[in-house]
């Protein structure tokens, strides 16, 4: 088994396990107020996994993804244009999707973005 410390970022093992131990900085996402712990980012694989924590207030303009989106909250709460979304609540979104974010009091996330391997079997 791979094992990491806190703040590496995991790679799709080629065969048996990884693990990340707690620990890392939380680092800014390029939106402001929007803070990831990156756990595995893979190009390769297609696959990137990050916990998401957003301050009491933040908000992102429209966008989209080129990947598969999936939230799952963790603490706290977040909304977009459908809907409002809290802890136990599940998200997926199709690659391209248009969304915005707003979190009023704060939240944290679990977030994966994978590859569509229907595209890319085309």
């Amino acid at each position: 088994m791979f094992e990491a410390v806190g703040g590496d970022v995991l790679t799709v093992p080629e065969e048996g396990s990884a693990v990340l131990r707690a620990g890392g900085e939380w680092r800014p996402s390029g939106t402001p107020g929007f803070w990831v712990k990156p756990l595995v980012e893979d190009a390769e694989a297609g696959v990137r996994t990050w916990l998401m924590k957003s301050d009491p207030g933040a908000s992102s303009t429209l966008h989209a993804h080129d990947e598969i989106e999936q939230i799952y909250v963790l603490e706290g709460s977040f909304s977009d244009a459908e809907a409002s979304y809290g802890p136990g609540d599940f998200v997926i979104r199709a690659p391209g999707a248009p969304h915005l974010t707003a979190c009023e009091h704060g939240s944290l996330s679990l977030v994966m973005y994978n590859s569509d391997a229907r595209s890319r079997a085309a």
